[in-house]
């Protein structure tokens, strides 16, 4: 079987984000585990409007094309890290916005998260998890949280703009080798499963 294809999704557009630098880091880290291929896809690249599609495409296709060219570029993956940032104690508008804009796609694939803040984006975690289940996921428990001095450490406001968040990677790198470990047994067992029930259904 081929290898899992993983897409690290940065969950926040605003200029000023943060979210590039750890979507870099946790990429590099999939890269260098070697068992998945792994690509970034940028919310900021897409444009999505606000959902105001007739329904979900669970129920019937999607019209707008930025959403169609979102879908199809999910359904390329088999499974996803998000990069969350804490909005108001849950997640970005935008990343709720793209998370709606797909059903069928999300569906019997693992989703690990990167989350970072104050907190390490703790509470945004936790709603983002509901959603995943919601949208047939699997959550990836062993999450990456970049919080309190540590954050501080790589972020403009601790008066460190240059610096990269492999300059705290010897507090994270046990928390990224768990999750990419999960995430892998999870991608490579639905990529399998999915698998045999299409090839039930053909």
């Amino acid at each position: 079987m081929s290898t899992p294809r993983i897409a690290v999704i940065i969950g926040t557009t605003r200029p000023t984000r943060f979210g590039d630098k750890p979507a870099a880091w946790i990429k590099d880290k999939i890269e260098a585990d070697g068992r998945m291929s792994v690509d970034i896809l940028d919310l900021a690249e897409y444009d999505l409007p606000f959902f105001d599609e007739m329904a979900s495409n669970k129920w019937m296709p999607s019209k707008d094309p930025k959403a169609l060219k979102w879908q199809e570029d999910l359904a390329k993956y088999d499974g996803y890290v998000f990069i969350v940032a804490e909005y108001n104690h849950s997640i970005s508008g935008a990343l709720k916005n793209a998370l709606d804009q797909a059903f069928v796609e999300w569906g019997k694939k693992p989703a690990a998260v990167v989350g970072y803040g104050g907190t390490g984006a703790a509470r945004a975690v936790e709603h983002l998890r509901g959603i995943a289940v919601e949208l047939r996921m699997v959550n990836v428990a062993s999450a990456v949280h970049i919080g309190g001095g540590e954050f501080m450490k790589v972020h403009p406001l601790g008066g460190n703009a240059d610096a990269k968040v492999s300059d705290i990677d010897d507090v994270l790198a046990p928390s990224a080798k768990a999750l990419i470990d999960e995430l892998y047994w999870w991608a490579d067992l639905l990529k399998g499963a999915r698998a045999a029930d299409q090839a039930k259904a053909a």
